[in-house]
């Protein structure tokens, strides 16, 4: 044991001075291509690690929906006879008046068959009630709507009938729709038809493309699709930066369940396999391309340091002892490039949240935890052991003779 102990240090201070000296650039290769995999590796791994965690966004703007339950990320986009929520107006009035609010909005989503000059088409209609900043709703925006719900007129629905909408370009390509058209639905009564207040790209999608979608006022779609007398809605938005009010939404109504925003994209995710399946894609991706790497460019080093290990067996050194040497060569290499890239990596945790932030309103996408310090290290040192054997099968298969003759 001794013996192998020294052999081994001896492998790792050869490793160490060549790259100290820049004497190699396979081995500098080497520790760079393993530290590029690790920093990978740690980075998808810190999403896996948010996702399975659940964690609550906590910047500006922070979007939830109460749904009923067994609603889905599905159902938040295109939820049409389905569970829906009663006294919606009421129960949205009450959550606005929270000072942790920003805004609250029922939203009821129906499938509306509008009559054109040749066949009907059919597009989605939301009904929403337009906060005063004009926010954007499912990707359309809202600033020109009345601010609001004036039909409703405190659950009389006898107030003015604005028939405003904004129209996605999908509908309005649909229907045929320009700014200030009128849109007539199939079920709209006297004096009830809308009119194209503007056209706007939104980027509510159904997996097959854009979704055509007008978005209206809630109570005139309530009005229009027979669920005034109940007050329904599919689902309500709050818009919050203080996480703290989630458990007043959960006691909103009985039966429902309260989605984040990143549940819009990732509902359920803690409770599912995706969060491990990341993980481990990450996991055997790093290893299979580390090993790979590491194993050409030290084998390539080992076939240039032919003449040395002929040497080493003329001075009487075994096989077995070359080959612990080379094991210990590439565990080095492998050791450094998990170290380099393990800090790496939790930088780039930073960087994946600071361009969650800049870029999508989100502050956290990625999250550390201190078991990431060693996970980097060990993967890199798995890499160097599956690497070992073809750089050890060319040092053993080195005829001393013929190098040296």
């Amino acid at each position: 044991m001794g013996k192998r102990s020294s052999l081994f240090g001896v492998g790792v201070t050869q490793t160490v001075g060549r790259l100290r000296t820049g004497e190699s650039r396979r081995l500098l290769l080497s520790v760079c291509g393993v530290a590029l995999a690790v920093a990978l590796m740690i980075s998808v791994t810190g999403v896996a690690v948010n996702l399975a965690g659940g964690s609550t966004i906590q910047g500006d703007d922070v979007d939830y929906w109460i749904v009923p339950d067994g609603g889905s990320v599905s159902s938040v986009a295109v939820s049409v006879e389905g569970p829906q929520l009663g006294a919606v107006h009421e129960t949205t009035a009450r959550l606005q008046a929270d000072e942790r609010v920003t805004f609250a909005t029922p939203v009821e989503l129906q499938i509306l068959q509008i009559d054109t000059d040749t066949t009907p088409e059919y597009v989605f209609a939301a009904g929403v009630i337009p906060p005063e900043s004009g926010e954007r709703l499912l990707g359309l925006p809202t600033n020109q709507l009345t601010p609001g719900d004036p039909h409703y007129a405190d659950g009389e629905y006898t107030g003015p009938w604005t028939g405003e909408a904004i129209v996605s370009g999908a509908a309005a390509e649909i229907v045929g729709l320009e700014r200030g058209d009128p849109i007539r639905p199939a079920r709209a009564g006297q004096n009830q038809t809308f009119t194209t207040t503007a056209i706007a790209d939104g980027d509510l999608s159904g997996g097959v493309g854009p979704v055509p979608l007008i978005v209206v006022h809630a109570s005139e779609l309530q009005t229009l699709t027979n669920t005034a007398r109940q007050d329904s809605a599919d689902q309500i938005l709050v818009s919050t930066n203080d996480p703290t009010v989630e458990s007043t939404l959960a006691a909103a109504y009985p039966e429902t369940q309260v989605l984040t925003r990143a549940g819009l994209g990732g509902e359920d995710l803690s409770t599912s396999s995706l969060p491990v399946a990341v993980a481990v894609a990450a996991l055997i991706a790093t290893v299979a391309i580390g090993t790979l790497f590491v194993a050409t460019l030290v084998g390539l080093e080992t076939i240039a340091a032919r003449e040395m290990i002929a040497v080493q067996g003329a001075l009487g050194i075994s096989t077995s002892s070359q080959m612990v040497i080379v094991f210990a060569q590439t565990l080095t290499i492998a050791g450094l490039g998990g170290f380099v890239g393990t800090l790496g990596g939790v930088a780039g945790l930073q960087v994946l949240n600071v361009g969650a932030t800049i870029f999508g309103s989100v502050s956290q996408i990625a999250a550390f935890h201190p078991a990431l310090l060693a996970y980097g290290p060990s993967v890199a040192l798995a890499i160097g052991v599956l690497a070992t054997p073809y750089p050890a099968w060319i040092a053993a298969r080195t005829d001393q003779l013929e190098v040296l003759s």
